[in-house]
């Protein structure tokens, strides 16, 4: 802090101070003497600390020059609660990335408006908040902060909002966004244009627009008229709530799109023949007589015919013994701290030996052994992102991930196992190209979601 940073935002003697202080924070939290929360609340403390004395007008893109600094930092005690909800998450993600993951009655939507980045701003406090030490430069000292850019702030920004949109699993959608689309200079104008923002939400929903005059924030160069704050409220009007998600990350899901799909099929369907059924999404909350899962991919229907024939109570217990006996962590039982870990950084490090033996185990296991395919859905429940994938040799080759079998995913896998064994289904693993010469009925429905683009992706 000192030499990066003395008489700049701070005097020299009090970034000397903020260096010690979270340096000590550090170093007391490694060594077990405090814990995540008691970190929490010290790191909180410091950086309110910081910016009450900054010297900057609040963004840390410059600071002024040869000013007398007559603050100096005093840290007081966050008032913290106990009694906070503890059914609340809260996640520090790219909310793209969030949105496949969560479910919600209503979300709201703030996002940046213009090419102005929040980490250009803010990257002291992030800087410290973080404490990586890295390289810092310029006159404002920023360190380098392309992983902490948003694509909301580019030319991307629509495409990231549909992408975003899409995937969101809710009933009601509220997003604030001005009218600057093209009012100011090229840094101050919105980056998602009305007509893109109505498209996409429209797609999902009904949509209905609140609009309030609002001041247009200037630094004393630009005369902004007719500046306005809307409310876009999107209504999502049909909804199927008992819709069950695979336990199978499989890429291309079109669980979030049920919803917008589900109304263009007939209503009576004998057979539904889910060509490409992947995860099983469609097929498995399908209203027919019987569905036919059919894909390419062995390992995916082996998958589908555990879970369709295996006692629910039973697979979750052949699901636990293995992960007993290979060590693995289990935060649904023991929470992170026990093994060391937090929900931001996952239990990827605690979890690495023990998925690599158990990989190693599952890849010289003969598809014909009766647990194999208990073992490769274990690999995928500590797998990265939860995938299926092999290489050339057919070995499963993904590394270790963040998550294990947590509370959701054990409630999800026992949704669908159930659902899967009270529906009457068939499954077959063939070339698509199999049903052309398949014998069907006007009352049958045949239903083909392949792949889009020509790519190597595993599941081509």
């Amino acid at each position: 802090m000192s030499s990066n940073f003395a008489n700049t935002f701070f005097s020299s003697e009090d970034c000397s101070k903020i260096g010690v202080i979270r340096e000590d924070i550090e170093q007391q939290y490694k060594a077990g003497k405090i814990n995540e929360r008691e970190r929490a609340l010290l790191i909180t403390s410091l950086l309110y600390a910081m910016d009450k004395i900054a010297n900057t007008c609040g963004h840390y893109d410059a600071y002024r020059q040869g000013v007398k600094f007559d603050k100096h930092i005093e840290l007081y005690y966050p008032n913290a609660s106990n009694d906070n909800k503890v059914e609340n998450f809260c996640f520090n993600e790219d909310i793209n990335s969030v949105a496949k993951k969560v479910e919600a009655d209503i979300v709201y939507l703030d996002p940046p408006y213009n090419s102005r980045q929040y980490c250009d701003a803010y990257h002291l406090l992030e800087n410290v908040a973080r404490w990586e030490k890295p390289a810092v430069e310029g006159i404002a000292r920023k360190m380098e902060r392309k992983r902490l850019k948003s694509r909301y702030c580019t030319k991307a920004a629509a495409e990231s909002f549909e992408d975003l949109v899409i995937n969101l699993n809710c009933r009601y959608i509220l997003l604030s966004y001005n009218n600057m689309s093209k009012k100011g200079n090229d840094r101050s104008n919105a980056k998602i244009s009305d007509d893109d923002i109505l498209r996409i939400l429209n797609a999902k929903g009904e949509v209905q627009v609140f609009s309030e005059s609002y001041k247009a924030f200037t630094t004393g160069k630009s005369d902004i008229q007719d500046n306005e704050e809307r409310l876009f409220f999107m209504y999502m009007s049909r909804i199927i709530s008992n819709h069950i998600q695979s336990p199978l990350n499989y890429t291309g899901g079109k669980y979030k799109l049920l919803p917008q799909i589900f109304p263009l099929f007939p209503q009576n369907i004998n057979s539904f023949v889910d060509v490409f059924c992947g995860g099983g999404n469609v097929g498995v909350n399908i209203n027919c007589q019987q569905v036919i899962f059919n894909d390419i991919d062995k390992n995916v229907i082996g998958l589908l015919k555990l879970f369709k024939n295996i006692p629910i109570n039973n697979l979750i217990c052949d699901i636990m013994n293995i992960i007993n006996e290979y060590g693995l962590s289990l935060v649904s039982e023991h929470g992170y701290e026990y093994y060391n870990c937090n929900s931001s950084a996952g239990l990827g490090n605690y979890n690495k030996q023990s998925f690599f033996k158990l990989r190693e185990y599952f890849n010289a296991l003969k598809r014909k052994d009766k647990k194999y395919y208990t073992y490769l859905y274990v690999l995928i429940i500590y797998a990265f992102n939860n995938q299926i994938r092999f290489n050339s040799k057919g070995e499963y080759n993904l590394p270790v991930g963040k998550r294990d079998f947590n509370g959701d995913m054990q409630t999800k896998l026992k949704k669908f196992v159930v659902r899967l064994q009270e529906k009457e289904c068939s499954f077959i693993s063939r070339d698509f190209r199999y049903f052309s010469s398949q014998r069907l009925t006007p009352q049958d429905f045949v239903y083909a979601d392949p792949p889009y683009l020509i790519t190597c992706a595993t599941y081509n």
